[in-house]
């Protein structure tokens, strides 16, 4: 790709960090001004190609020092002036040796800032990015403008060395931008754009969390193809944020799609267990995100897994309905066949079992089947009744904040998914995430 703000240093020139005219007895009144702000691509092409300012004509009294407080030292001035000329008659013989001088005579800060300013302008004419990068640094050293220019300037140097494939030294200029304004959310950007660019991809899918995280900071709602780049990148490379990332596009953008990407991305990085595989499936089911037959396929074949085939059976029919499951096809036939010669609960059964049942593991399977019948607050009834049996805490906290979801106990789901600690505690803030969005 190439990347627009390659020549902003250029178009700077022309919008307050102009090489001033100078005269000597009678300074000019170019620069520096008061920003502007950064030119857009458009203005960038015009006032690349626009002429510098010359010196002010007329019979203005003359000065000491150039507006905003710029004074050239006595020794440094003949030389300067002699560069101005050079420049302004693109005489290119001279160009150099002139330059020479005046960077050799200048001693203080305001000579160094007036002798970049024209190396720039000699620099970026001859596409010269070493001595751009010396005149911005001098510039930038010089404290003679503000932050937001010196940002655009090495956000223009990075540009350019982006465009000429040099990464590292792209990536060093863009990070500077980022160094003296912060609030330069573009600059910091583009620095993920070059690590990509350098095959740093969990580096880039880092930067661009903290651009999102900056916008959202600024109150600019991140763009959704942000969150998809930075949730492949991170995915790609198994980085540590990749699941924090896929949480948080979904937060910003929740739609089958970001809900379906978002649970596979934290199944194939977790490799759960079949019971953190079927709450994880729910919740792709409750978000309506299950758009494929092997979403359906998994679901089916973990819930029989558990003997839980009230729960295998629903599933299958719904994927029939939405015509999403061929049951003809071998797939389902392996899934479909089997579960026939199943039993599948009954309200009347449950309740028959729920009397008998002795242990924890059981009441919870009860509650499962519950659950799938439809009937939720009976499903929480066996969820806390297992807790009191021996079951496993989370695992009966995390059931039971699924059974108030769905039976619209918003208060009491959320405390439920709370209190879910130690492995499952991701999954519950998932359930969390779904059911916050909720009316």
């Amino acid at each position: 790709m190439q990347i627009t703000v390659g020549r902003a240093f250029v178009a700077l020139l022309a919008a307050g960090v102009a090489a001033p005219a100078i005269a000597q007895g009678s300074y000019g009144s170019t620069a520096p001004q008061q920003s502007r702000g950064a030119p857009t691509p458009d203005q960038q092409e015009e006032e690349s190609a626009a002429p510098s300012r010359g010196a002010p004509t007329g019979s203005a009294p003359a000065k000491e020092e150039i507006q905003g407080g710029i004074k050239p030292s006595k020794g440094a001035m003949k030389p300067i002036v002699e560069l101005q000329k050079a420049v302004a008659a693109n005489d290119q013989a001279n160009i150099p040796a002139k330059l020479a001088a005046a960077q050799a005579a200048a001693t203080t800060a305001d000579d160094k800032y007036l002798v970049a300013q024209f190396q720039l302008k000699i620099a970026a004419a001859k596409n010269d990015l070493p001595s751009v990068a010396s005149a911005v640094d001098t510039i930038a050293a010089s404290g003679k403008i503000d932050s937001q220019k010196v940002g655009a300037l090495y956000r223009g140097l990075g540009g350019s060395f982006y465009n000429a494939k040099q990464y590292d030294q792209a990536a060093a200029a863009f990070a500077r931008a980022v160094s003296v304004n912060p609030a330069d959310i573009e600059s910091l950007k583009l620095v993920g754009e070059t690590q990509l660019a350098q095959n740093k991809r969990p580096e880039a899918a880092a930067t661009f969390g903290k651009v999102i995280a900056a916008r959202n900071a600024a109150g600019q709602k991140a763009e959704e193809d942000l969150y998809k780049r930075a949730v492949q990148l991170a995915y790609d490379s198994k980085a540590a944020n990749a699941t924090q990332l896929a949480r948080e596009w979904v937060a910003a953008y929740p739609s089958p799609d970001s809900w379906h990407n978002a649970i596979a991305i934290y199944r194939n990085l977790n490799q759960p267990d079949v019971e953190s595989t079927l709450s994880l499936l729910r919740l792709m089911r409750a978000t309506k995100a299950m758009t494929n037959p092997g979403d359906y396929a998994l679901y089916a074949a973990a819930a029989a897994d558990q003997r839980n085939y009230n729960e295998a059976q629903v599933v299958i029919d719904e994927g029939i309905a939405a015509k999403v499951v061929d049951p003809s096809s071998a797939r389902f036939k392996d899934i479909i066949g089997p579960l026939k010669t199943k039993p599948i609960a009954t309200a009347a059964d449950l309740a028959t079992a729920s009397k008998t049942a002795a242990t924890g593991a059981a009441l919870l399977g009860i509650g499962d089947r519950y659950y799938a019948l439809g009937d939720y607050a009976k499903a929480v009834d066996a969820y806390k009744a297992a807790q009191s049996k021996g079951a496993d805490a989370e695992v009966a906290n995390l059931h039971i904040g699924m059974a108030l979801t769905a039976a619209g106990d918003k208060a009491g789901a959320t405390q439920a998914f709370n209190s879910v600690k130690g492995s499952r505690a991701a999954i519950a803030q998932y359930w969390l995430l779904y059911l916050q969005g909720r009316a």
